[in-house]
């Protein structure tokens, strides 16, 4: 008996399915600007926690894509996809890539500016 949904395990050749993050609060609502400025910030570090740079820019392309278009991204670049919402990945060679939550969707009690 098979099983419907696919995963990914190393080298099995099955690809995860990417997903929407699930939905989550800031610990103090914060505005977009706020929001944008912290991503800015993570992007610009994330090569020094070590990994390879093709890999960050493919992660951050997938992180502001929509689902579609972000697992063309993944599968492309190599990108071993643990967990479905790309918290978790690692690249051909092993290395983690951790994405915190504010990359890859925006808090519910993120403060809308009129």
């Amino acid at each position: 008996m098979g099983c419907a949904g696919s995963s990914q395990a190393k080298g099995d050749g099955a690809v995860k399915r990417i997903r929407k993050p699930k939905p989550w609060k800031h610990p103090t609502p914060i505005t977009k600007i706020q929001l944008i400025q912290m991503r800015d910030e993570f992007w610009d570090t994330a090569p020094h926690y070590g990994g390879r740079k093709e890999i960050w820019d493919a992660l951050q392309a997938a992180a502001e894509a929509d689902l579609a278009l972000a697992q063309a991204i993944v599968e492309s670049a190599g990108v071993i996809v643990q967990s479905a919402d790309l918290s978790v990945c690692y690249d051909e060679r092993g290395a983690k890539y951790e994405l915190p939550k504010y990359v890859l969707s925006e808090p519910t009690n993120l403060i809308r500016e009129s």
